[in-house]
């Protein structure tokens, strides 16, 4: 039996369980196409399965997240006497570091938005008010990258500031409320922007290239990398990874949480408001997007000490 078609009744066995197998699906058919489609599925070499891992890029915990996967995948072939053995390599490298979110100031923030203008006109593949549009979007609203460009126009309704954001990450469809001021600036881009498209249909995509099409997801993160470069916004924590386009939404995090400490407000009440209006299933999952920057640790602490004096008053 080839390789391809292990794989392939592989894929059929999981998603006859029920389960959602699409991304480790994809992962399973790349492994295929690197070994080669017509290999038999006894000959896979080691070094050929390292190559693979290892990839062309430097490690990541993408390494390991392949590696399950053919783990998976071997130890079912292995347990049906369809291969005698692993191939995969019996030591792991020691995992990398998490990669810490990179949580922008208000005046980064500003800098990347004025920075915009200075991209360039027609020539590109995206006008820089399109660019400008999107970053208002993933920070105001803390929206995950692929959920913007997903966005049609008959999704966002300006007279009462709401998106609606369909079959995201959770294959869940959410309703999103938008700030005032957030609201007047996607309104004014509609209005302006979409004057200079010739179609009229509630599927044409919110954000568009000069063509008209769909923007990507490679055309919007060169852009940005590009705009990083002209705002002066970089790491100088030492990290080999610069601010990312998600760290947007990590920002919106944690910008509110600072926002609810300053005002006061019952924080562990709100989080669960936080994580539907993220599209979390649960509390936990937000809570990887908080982290603790100096302004938010000192909030906390203040809080903390507040709440520790009345406890020992009231002792």
């Amino acid at each position: 039996m080839t390789l391809h078609t292990l794989i392939t009744q592989y894929i059929a066995f999981r998603a006859s369980r029920g389960e959602d197998f699409s991304s480790q699906a994809r992962v399973l058919r790349q492994f295929s196409r690197a070994m080669g489609i017509a290999l038999e599925a006894g000959e896979v070499q080691p070094e050929c399965v390292k190559t693979f891992l290892d990839g062309t890029r430097p490690l990541s915990s993408y390494w390991h997240r392949k590696q399950s996967i053919l783990r998976g995948f071997y130890r079912y072939a292995i347990t049906r006497g369809l291969v005698a053995s692993s191939p995969l390599p019996v030591q792991a490298p020691k995992r990398p570091l998490a990669m810490t979110p990179y949580i922008y100031t208000h005046e980064e923030l500003r800098r990347l938005l004025e920075a915009t203008t200075c991209l360039g006109g027609a020539n590109r593949q995206i006008a820089p008010d399109t660019l400008r549009a999107m970053l208002l979007l993933l920070y105001g609203a803390g929206l995950r990258l692929c959920e913007a460009l997903a966005l049609n126009r008959a999704d966002y309704e300006p007279a009462i500031a709401l998106l609606t954001i369909r079959d995201t990450k959770f294959h869940k469809t959410r309703l999103v409320p938008l700030g005032t001021d957030l609201n007047q600036a996607l309104a004014h881009y509609v209005a302006a922007h979409h004057r200079l498209t010739t179609s009229t249909s509630a599927r044409a995509p919110l954000f568009a290239g000069h063509d008209g099409a769909r923007c990507t997801d490679h055309a919007i993160r060169k852009n940005f990398r590009r705009l990083r470069t002209i705002a002066g916004v970089q790491r100088t924590d030492g990290a080999p990874y610069q601010p990312r386009l998600h760290d947007l939404r990590h920002s919106f995090a944690v910008h509110r949480l600072t926002a609810w400490y300053q005002a006061g407000a019952d924080v562990q009440k709100l989080l669960p408001h936080l994580s539907t209006y993220l599209g979390h299933v649960n509390v936990a999952a937000t809570q990887v997007y908080l982290t603790m920057t100096p302004a938010l640790l000192q909030l906390a602490s203040e809080r903390f000490a507040q709440y520790a004096f009345q406890e020992v008053n009231h002792a």
